[in-house]
């Protein structure tokens, strides 16, 4: 796509030094070209809920200066990727990614941002097509850079040291679908030595419960139905914009607080460490009508050897403890499970001590994490390295327990009356829809039923 634009001046207003037709070349998107043409951007996201909320705000954000969003697979005068690096098959792909781009469109503009860009923003600017690389302070500043940028000048980092980063930037997907994700904090102060979402996003820190219910209530005005909140380290909500503690609000006051929410019918919790998940926190969800029964609880492993090795700030134990109570209190809940297979030091007996620790709780689903090297992350120094073949292997264990404890938990509930709330989207005829529990419904599609709690038997 040819983002070249010509623009007639005129040096008026001396009648006698008048000049027409003059024309100035120019292949900065923020000059003149609008009148003349719309600016068109299309977003890609890899990763978590919290880079989905983002980039909705992004691309709001541009929208709002002016651009239509496109499909990522149409043409596009801006490609944007939102990255993730917790594995190396994220990074992978946003290489992928910028290829893809300069086979179809080599002459459109390619802004990389999320945790990759802030990790390796040289190694991402050498990648041949891509014009700015824009770090944890700046992707919101998107627009303003966009601005600035020329095709063929060198590609332009816009980063700083991940110390130096803070504020926060509330972000929320919206019209993307049913299920909208809130962003409430960002960060983490914690050093798994697997980790480098430290390194990527910096120290934690969150919005006010104020904030927050500010914008409940406009997503409840909008129609939203159901709200998914979202964080790095989501237990630790309450840190101020510069990472103190001056706000005196902890996530369980930002539950109750959204609990009175008018017009929100729905919230789920995207993910709470088992430490920071409190007994008040899961009584609460129990008796309240709007906080579904669904956790999602990293776990990572199940032997006490491994979780020291990762320094991770509880043991099994608690996590049984954890469980159990839910289970006590709300037998029909759903929990989710992050686990991560081959990591330094994990033996056959270690991996043995995971897999039937998990197989003896009642838990919903596993989401399985394959252990890759990150740089600068300290599980580089833990020896012996798990082969690769190994780590594979122990995966595809894993996935297929994630699915007998799926299949064991939906059978569970056949029979059963529950609310199931239908996405807007068809996809081949069929609708998809979440009961309270998050069990997935699928159906032939009917327009009625889009953005709608209906009562389902399963």
């Amino acid at each position: 796509m040819d983002n070249t634009c010509f623009v007639n001046i005129s040096l008026a207003p001396d009648p006698k030094l008048q000049t027409t037709g003059h024309r100035l070349k120019t292949t900065n998107l923020s000059y003149l070209c609008a009148p003349m043409q719309k600016r068109t951007v299309a977003f890609h996201t890899l990763g978590c809920k919290l880079n989905f909320s983002e980039t909705s705000t992004l691309s709001r954000m541009l929208e709002n200066e002016g651009f239509e969003k496109k499909g990522f697979d149409d043409l596009a005068d801006v490609y944007v990727i939102n990255t993730c690096s917790v594995t190396d098959n994220a990074d992978k792909e946003c290489r992928q990614l910028v290829r893809r781009i300069q086979r179809r469109s080599p002459g459109s503009f390619v802004v990389i941002t999320g945790c990759y860009a802030q990790l390796k923003p040289q190694e991402i600017a050498s990648i041949p097509g891509v014009d700015l690389v824009l770090g944890a302070a700046e992707k919101f500043n998107i627009a303003r850079h966009i601005g600035e940028l020329s095709k063929g000048d060198p590609a332009r980092i816009c980063s700083c040291d991940i110390e130096e980063v803070s504020g926060f930037n509330a972000s929320f997907s919206q019209n993307d679908r049913t299920r909208t994700f809130l962003k409430v904090q960002d960060g983490c102060d914690y050093s798994c030595t697997f980790c480098t979402i430290p390194m990527a996003r910096g120290k934690s820190r969150s919005d006010s419960v104020a904030n927050v219910v500010k914008h409940a209530a406009k997503l409840a005005a909008d129609g939203v139905k159901e709200i998914v909140l979202t964080g790095v380290n989501l237990g630790d909500f309450g840190r101020g914009p510069d990472g103190d503690l001056r706000y005196e609000e902890n996530f369980f006051d930002l539950v109750k607080a959204l609990d009175k929410v008018g017009g929100i019918e729905r919230y789920r919790i995207s993910s709470i460490e088992p430490n920071l998940l409190t007994n008040e926190i899961i009584e609460y969800v129990a008796n309240s009508d709007k906080f579904m029964p669904h956790f999602h609880i990293p776990l990572q492993s199940g032997s006490n050897h491994i979780l020291g090795l990762m320094r991770r700030r509880y043991r099994r134990e608690l996590y049984a403890e954890r469980v159990g109570l839910i289970k006590t209190l709300m037998p029909h809940c759903a929990i989710g499970v992050d686990v991560i297979v081959g990591f330094p030091g994990e033996t056959e007996e270690h991996f043995t001590e995971t897999f039937d620790f998990l197989h003896s709780l009642d838990v919903s689903y596993l989401h399985v994490f394959t252990y890759s090297e990150r740089d600068h992350t300290r599980a580089l120094d833990i020896k012996p390295v798990v082969p690769v073949p190994v780590r594979n292997e122990r995966n595809k264990t894993l996935r297929n327990l994630s699915y007998m404890k799926m299949q064991y938990f939906t059978g569970q509930h056949a029979g059963q009356e529950r609310k199931v709330l239908f996405e807007g989207h068809e996809k081949n005829g069929m609708m998809e829809g979440y009961t309270d529990n998050y069990i997935r419904i699928s159906t032939p599609y009917r327009k009625e039923w889009e953005n709608r709690l209906v009562e389902w038997k399963l």
